[in-house]
């Protein structure tokens, strides 16, 4: 791990086979404790960037890049859903990256992305693949898993890593890149405390579907990147949000 910010706690680190974790800890208001937030970097012939960060977090975020790769490189800002920290700061990184545009789901483009962004998207399709040179990432859709009607996520397919957004959400703020050990528990006990899953009926038939990619690495949004049986893990977080 390198830390690129000393003062913030801003760090990056290599998780999976060209894919960075880049993540700044925050302290939450009051007596609610840490947290983090995460970015994911696929190096490649086209650059991509999963999640931007918040707007007022883009120097950090745009410091930590500069460690691993020239940031007006990127090709692709990629994000789940619209959020502030998955793509607050989308119009800063497209200033940044001359030759890089907004990558999301077709709902995102229609209803948000083609309205906000200063750059028009790429809308993926369900299921549609790009090519970033040795890697290769597959948009599944997957509405209201865990909120938002436009959500999906990124299957990259060389390093079978799930940039699975906000799922597996953890709190805390020091807590390591990569890890074996056990994160649902911590994360349902998150998810227990701030409830932001919207329990669609569609869930079920969501969660296998993205089982039956087997993943072997989970790139989450806020925590600790996940190591081993994806599958194992997806059908077990199925199984818990019915509790």
């Amino acid at each position: 791990m390198v830390t690129t910010n000393s003062q913030a706690g801003t760090n990056v680190e290599e998780i999976a086979d060209g894919l960075y974790r880049i993540n700044t800890p925050v302290t939450l208001p009051g007596d609610a404790g840490g947290f983090s937030f995460n970015q994911y970097l696929i190096v490649d012939d086209e650059p991509l960037l999963f999640h931007t960060g918040p707007r007022r977090m883009f120097p950090l975020v745009h410091e930590a890049l500069s460690h691993v790769i020239d940031p007006s490189t990127l090709r692709h800002i990629a994000f789940s859903h619209v959020e502030a920290d998955e793509c607050g700061s989308l119009n800063e990184w497209l200033a940044t990256a001359p030759d890089a545009a907004p990558l999301c789901g077709t709902v995102a483009a229609m209803v948000s992305i083609s309205d906000l962004a200063d750059r028009a998207p790429v809308a993926l399709a369900d299921g549609q693949a790009i090519s970033l040179g040795r890697h290769r990432v597959k948009w599944l859709d997957t509405p209201h898993l865990p909120h938002a009607w436009e959500c999906g996520f990124l299957m990259e397919e060389h390093t079978r890593t799930l940039l699975c957004g906000d799922l597996f959400t953890q709190g805390g703020a020091t807590l390591p890149a990569l890890t074996t050990a056990d994160i649902l528990g911590p994360s349902e006990a998150f998810r227990r405390s701030m409830d932001y899953f919207s329990h669609t009926r569609n869930a079920d038939a969501m969660f296998e579907r993205l089982a039956q990619l087997e993943p072997t690495t989970l790139a989450c949004m806020h925590g600790s990147a996940w190591s081993g049986d994806g599958a194992a893990l997806l059908r077990a977080l199925a199984l818990s949000v019915h509790d």
